[in-house]
């Protein structure tokens, strides 16, 4: 019998910190998909000799919330460390990083997976270090581009607690959410702000131990890390299958092929040579700056789900979705704020179903969104009072989005209001009974689904401002009494 196997995954996740300037000198951080390459460089993150590196800050300190919402421990001391390799995009020769004492260890993230669930995935290490620069391919040579060298990076290494390709990539998602929630990164993977590396192995049911992994670098999406590690685990699961070992290697994604390829045997860390910065002496981390670093977070996408479930009532799969993007959460609570009389789950939905269909056909984020929080609240209270009906409510809402503006004076208006007059439905009604007699011989025959194309027909005179529940009412009565005139007709 072949025997079953499951997934073991950890994950290595490097985010691009929102600081001004580099990691250890004063050059500027630019934008390395619009600035000309290598203008923003100098002595010190160029490597040149007899220059020394500054700590910056700014970078710790946004390290240090991170740590702090991850429940990390977070030592009085840490110290950086000479990461030595050799690459083209890596001009010292060694990488200034974190090694045997980070900035933080331990602490976890709460994870939505599936509709209901959450669980706990434990992080291992939250380390600084500083990026390297960016290597361009043509077709006649390789080209090196070092403004990104020396930007300052955030690693964030999970234990091996990921057992599927959905559970990482909602780890992933998760991550990204809190990261940009606490502004420590755009969070822009097209630009390479966030980049996954992933640890996957194979091992059979039940068995407690980890078989040899393999690390795939620079996953640049959470669709390409997603594809990546479905391929490994599907990779390692037929060699297994075959009765073949599964090497320890570092293996990259090509996109194209949708495949990983081998690098280079696994590097373990004494292949980097790690040995203590010389030119940096400890960092030490007054717990005073510590304290008020953690009184100063924000509200945490994890809280505000929880606080969504028990005050407004939302189940966990429309809470996650509202909590991905910070300004989309902060757009939620602005809008049930604005109308505290609307159940706030109707608010969500309008946000998460049809405000966002406007979003992605138009390609804009929130931010962008002319139609303001307090706007859709006082869209949904009409709807939810059935002052208009839902399908004036959507093409009200498209309006909005196109030039802005309120609801309720362009109700009043133009008589947006939905009819609800008892006389007027009777007549929409006595009207379209009379002139459909073959749908309605259908419907006195059995076909009772015909009532509902009759409903359209009545709403379509109402110009979709009718009560459908009332026009379903009155047309139901007309034909079980055999009505086809109006009263006094």
């Amino acid at each position: 019998m072949i025997p079953r196997y499951e997934p073991v995954i950890g994950l290595e996740v490097h985010a691009e910190l929102q600081t001004r300037t580099k990691m250890f000198c004063g050059c500027p951080v630019v934008d390395t998909t619009r600035a000309e390459p290598n203008t923003s460089v100098c002595e010190v993150c160029l490597g040149l000799p007899g220059t020394l590196p500054t700590l910056n800050q700014r970078a710790v300190e946004l390290g240090l919330r991170v740590a702090l919402a991850l429940g990390s421990a977070i030592p009085a001391t840490s110290r950086f460390a000479r990461k030595n390799y050799f690459y083209p995009d890596l001009p010292k020769g060694f990488q200034i990083s974190q090694y045997e004492t980070p900035l933080a260890e331990g602490g976890s993230l709460s994870v939505p997976v599936g509709e209901s669930a959450e669980r706990r995935v434990r992080i291992r290490r939250v380390h600084l270090e500083e990026d390297t620069g960016k290597l361009l391919h043509a077709a006649d040579g390789s080209l090196v581009d070092y403004n990104r060298s020396g930007v300052p990076l955030l690693e964030i290494v999970t234990e091996p607690d990921l057992h599927s390709v959905d559970e990482a990539k909602a780890f992933a998602a998760e991550l990204r959410s809190l990261l940009r929630a606490l502004q420590v990164t755009s969070g822009d993977m097209e630009k390479g702000a966030i980049r996954f590396e992933a640890n996957v192995s194979l091992r059979a049911v039940g068995d407690d131990g980890l078989g040899p992994r393999t690390e795939i670098k620079n996953l640049n999406s959470f669709r390409a890390m997603a594809r990546a590690v479905a391929f490994e685990i599907e990779r390692q699961g037929r060699r297994l299958a075959a009765g073949q070992p599964v090497e320890q290697e570092t293996r990259g994604w090509d996109d194209d092929a949708g495949r990983t390829l081998p690098q280079r045997d696994k590097e373990e860390a004494h292949d980097y040579r790690y040995f203590p910065e010389p030119d940096l002496p400890p960092l030490h981390v007054d717990p005073a700056w510590v304290e008020r670093l953690r009184r100063g977070l924000p509200e945490l996408p994890e809280a505000r789900r929880r606080r969504w479930q028990r005050e407004h009532g939302l189940d966990l799969r429309l809470a996650a979705r509202l909590s991905e993007d910070p300004a989309v959460a902060d757009y939620y609570d602005a809008a049930v704020a604005a109308a505290p009389a609307v159940p706030p789950a109707k608010i969500a939905h309008w946000l998460t179903v049809d405000l966002f269909g406007l979003l992605n056909a138009a390609g804009l984020a929130i931010d962008a969104c002319r139609v303001e929080p307090a706007a859709l609240a006082e869209l949904v209270a009409l709807v939810d009072a059935e002052a208009i009906s839902p399908p004036t409510g959507k093409h009200l809402l498209a309006r909005l989005f196109r030039d802005g503006g309120r609801p309720a004076p362009i109700v009043e208006a133009e008589g947006l209001g939905q009819v609800s007059d008892f006389a007027a439905l009777e007549r929409l009604v006595a009207d379209v009974v009379r002139e459909n007699p073959e749908q309605v011989r259908q419907y006195r025959g059995g076909k009772k689904a015909v009532a509902q194309w009759l409903v359209g027909q009545v709403m379509r005179r109402a110009g979709g401002r009718a009560k459908p529940s009332l026009v379903q009412d009155r047309l139901l009565a007309a034909l079980e009494a055999g009505e086809q005139t109006p009263p006094g007709g």
